[in-house]
């Protein structure tokens, strides 16, 4: 089992722009490379998956028990012959001042030989104690090698490997020149998406070529074929699941406006018995025939116009809502499920469910690591003994939105124990069937939403239970376009 962690000093260092890179060389030369994402992401593994033909997962200390992360990655890991784990932030950096949750503690507990990619831009010969610091903050952790990122030219490249190889006993397996063409564009929630850029698959041609070039893939591999075999004693959490009898059928926005999914949670509904029915937001006159609805985060501020103009999606979905259809919403989808977005100054009608108004602001409203705590008005029944009133659940949030103009009286699925959510105390509007959310939830171990909220499906299409909640009237108005 072939392993690697491509990190770096700190974040925006090119970690996405090299996994990428190698991901699509070691492919194009015939490898099976098996990605996976430090910590809660959905746009990073977007790009892997595009590089490398397989989906990519995410290894999360916030949601996931080391022993799950563990299973996941030996498990995700079978079938190909290297597996690129990219960090997220810095090698050391995380939550927990002493490291638990660090990438330094991720590659210690996958035993992942660690390649250190550092942003050469504007540093010589300070490179080395930079390195020196870097090795021996924590010996246990096994840094490899070292790849040079965004070096000026050759007179900058010989400076900066003279430095390494006098001062340290890393090996620099690579130089990639400065070249803003390589780089994937950030915006305020991180990264654009695949499905937003026109030429995606040119792009990361150009990253693999520049790979190729600057690159030493023999070392690189070499390096990952230093990990030892994992031996692993817990399942992953995948496949556990009774599907039950009764399969449903689940319609799952995904296009530009909504794209936030994980995998292994689009696997979690199929293992506990959906059928999953994707459709287009924005080009899809009718919701498909289903019944439950998933509509997760994404960038439904970018193409308020086209979900605006969709005016018979928007209805239906509304009117199927307020008829009982069991619905789950996830940040850009409760913003959705509200009269209106505005954004950029302009303000435009969105279903009109929940009876308040998002607003995109200057800064963030919430963004990290969310502890919420299940109410009694939060519908979905338990799995395996858990859920129900008083269950703690670790999420994550991370939205520039806020939901504004909402009455008093609502129900809510979730107090906020750590995060923000909807109004710093409360997440996960209730109202008939739907639960409306900025937090992101996991389907692992501790968190079996995707079962859950299956199981609600299922008990509504057989019509053993009421709905959850009778929702308020709401007003088909909303603010007009200040276009």
């Amino acid at each position: 089992m072939a392993h690697v962690l491509i990190a770096a000093a700190h974040k925006s260092s090119g970690k996405t722009t090299l996994t990428l890179g190698i991901s699509r060389a070691l492919r194009d030369a015939g490898i099976t490379v098996q990605n996976f994402k430090k910590g809660p992401d959905y746009i990073d593994p977007m790009w892997h998956a595009r590089a490398s033909g397989r989906p990519s997962y995410n290894l999360d200390f916030n949601t996931q028990s080391r022993d799950e992360i563990a299973a996941m990655f030996a498990a995700k890991s079978a079938g190909s012959a290297i597996s690129i784990i990219e960090a997220n932030k810095g090698l050391y950096d995380g939550v927990d001042l002493e490291g638990s949750d660090s990438n330094a503690a991720l590659a210690k507990l996958l035993q992942a030989p660690v390649v250190l990619v550092v942003d050469a831009e504007g540093i010589t010969r300070g490179i080395a104690p930079l390195l020196l610091g870097y090795t021996v903050f924590d010996p246990a952790v096994r840094i490899a090698g070292v790849i040079l990122n965004k070096v000026a030219g050759p007179r900058h490249s010989r400076k900066l490997r003279d430095a390494v190889a006098r001062y340290t006993n890393l090996p620099v397996i690579g130089c990639l020149r400065r070249d803003p063409t390589l780089e994937v564009r950030e915006r305020h929630l991180g990264l654009t998406t695949p499905s937003e850029t026109d030429e995606v698959e040119t792009r990361i041609a150009r990253i693999a070529d520049a790979v190729r070039e600057g690159l030493d893939l023999e070392a690189f591999k070499a390096i990952a074929a230093t990990a030892p075999v994992l031996a692993t004693s817990s399942p992953a959490p995948r496949g556990m699941t009774n599907a039950g009898p009764a399969r449903v059928r689940i319609a799952i926005a995904r296009d530009r406006a909504f794209g936030f999914y994980y995998p292994d949670d689009l696997e979690a509904l199929e293992a506990a018995g959906a059928d999953l029915v994707f459709f287009d937001a924005l080009a899809d006159t009718h919701l498909p025939s289903c019944d439950g609805l998933f509509i997760g985060g994404g960038f439904p501020e970018t193409q308020t116009a086209a979900l605006e103009a969709n005016v018979t999606l928007r209805a239906d979905i509304r009117r199927a809502i307020e008829a009982g259809l069991p619905a789950y919403a996830e940040c850009g989808g409760l913003m959705y499920m509200c009269r209106s977005i505005a954004f950029q100054g302009e303000t435009r009608a969105m279903v009109g469910v929940v009876p308040g108004d998002a607003v995109m602001c200057a800064k963030p409203q919430g963004r990290g690591q969310v502890k919420l705590v299940e109410t009694e008005s939060a519908p979905w029944p338990a799995a395996g003994g858990i859920g129900g009133s008083g269950t703690r659940t670790n999420a994550h949030e991370f939205h520039y939105a806020a939901v504004r103009n909402l009455p008093d009286g609502l129900a809510y699925a979730f107090d906020v124990i750590r995060g923000d959510g909807i109004d710093g105390k409360r997440d996960g509007i209730v109202l008939w069937n739907l639960v409306a959310t900025f937090s992101h939830q996991r389907e692992t171990q501790r968190n079996p939403w995707a079962r859950r909220f299956v199981a609600f499906v299922r008990e509504k299409a057989a019509g053993r239970r009421p709905a959850a909640q009778t929702g308020p009237a709401v007003s088909d108005t909303a603010p007009a376009s200040a276009a």
